[in-house]
């Protein structure tokens, strides 16, 4: 089996309107497909995994083979508005690679992003090499930027191998697919 690359990577958000504004007008990210009117139906609901799914839906251009695609419920679970913090199961954050990291953060807080600290600095560790800082969307779902200074592809590989040498035998976690 070989995954070939990421094809799209989705959002849920309260109001696709105002998530397009950020996304297409503020970050750049180009139509793949225009906003789709509300559908729902059985086909959904279980496609979905969602009783009584109803959605509308965009796919944006993030690069020439990823999309973003940006989906909004009519009925969402109760969070009272607030996204999943961080530091919780299920939790997720999408990460651009970006070329100068210190311009694109410049750039964007300019058009009124807000960042949650500045451009950390990692040189030592798995993560050397890393540029990074995290912002939100109009949702407060978690954005990271990255620029990717040096990678160390044989002390990588090295580390890599020693660690499936050397990792948890699966008998002693919990199970992949409970039952």
């Amino acid at each position: 089996m070989k995954m070939n690359y990421v094809h799209h990577v989705g959002l849920v958000c309260s109001d696709l309107d105002r998530s397009i504004y950020f996304y297409h007008d503020i970050l750049g990210f180009k139509f793949q497909n225009e906003p789709t009117g509300w559908f729902e139906g059985p086909e959904l609901e279980k496609g979905v995994n969602v009783p009584n799914a109803k959605l509308r839906q965009v796919s944006l251009w993030v690069d020439k083979t990823t999309t973003f695609e940006l989906i909004e419920y009519a009925d969402r679970a109760d969070t009272n508005g607030k996204p999943v913090p961080n530091n919780h199961l299920g939790a997720a954050h999408v990460c651009f690679n970006v070329d100068d990291i210190h311009a694109t953060k410049a750039e964007l807080e300019s058009k009124g992003v807000k960042f949650y600290s500045d451009v950390n600095v990692v040189d030592s560790g798995p993560l050397a090499g890393w540029r990074w800082c995290y912002f939100s969307d109009p949702d407060g779902l978690a954005l990271e930027l990255i620029q990717w200074d040096y990678y160390d592809k044989e002390q990588h590989e090295a580390a890599s191998r020693e660690y499936l040498k050397t990792r948890p035998a699966l008998s002693t976690l919990k199970p992949l697919f409970p039952k």
